[in-house]
């Protein structure tokens, strides 16, 4: 990688480590730019189209993105202050809380997201390394910590993000 010293691997003083942790942070607001962007020029009835039948439309994405901030957002809260053991989240089909966001305006449901994004990753930020590595048990993963749930957190957004871009394509140009 560019700017890494020859001896980089040998001795760690933990900066490293965290600059790994605050660029997941980084990664985190980009990608909810980038659901932003895919969203952006599109009214309720495109968003809440499903233009690849049986799947998600775009409104049901944000709306799982959205969901998923409060839920990832709380379990960092009590990973913190508390022992835990996580409680996987299964079905958004069965969730309440996700069923009546889809019945509110997507451009509020986004709104929402992005604002509680920014939050997420303001807290994140001000985390000491020891914060990021608060452990929890959790049923799928034997080494569950707090880092691996922020990197966990971007790569199942990442996922949804792909599904988004393919639900956007048939919308016509993507905007810039």
């Amino acid at each position: 990688m560019p700017g890494m010293s020859e001896h980089h691997h040998h001795h760690d003083h933990g900066g490293d480590k965290h600059a790994v942790h605050l660029a997941l942070v980084q990664r985190l607001r980009a990608q909810a730019a980038e659901v932003n962007r895919l969203a952006a020029g599109l009214d309720e009835t495109a968003l809440a189209t499903r233009s690849v039948p049986e799947k998600w439309s775009m409104k049901e994405l944000i709306c799982h993105f959205r969901r998923m901030e409060t839920i990832f957002g709380d379990r960092f809260t009590r990973m913190l202050t508390e022992e835990i053991t996580i409680v996987p989240y299964e079905s958004p089909d069965g969730d309440d809380v996700f069923l009546a966001m889809t019945r509110r305006p997507a451009a509020d449901v986004l709104a929402e997201f992005l604002s509680e994004r920014e939050a997420l990753c303001r807290q994140l930020e001000g985390l000491t390394p020891a914060q990021w590595h608060r452990k929890a048990k959790h049923p799928q993963f034997p080494h569950y910590d707090l880092h691996f749930q922020v990197e966990y957190m971007a790569h199942h957004e990442a996922h949804h993000i792909y599904q988004l871009f393919q639900r956007r394509v048939p919308f016509g140009k993507l905007p810039h």
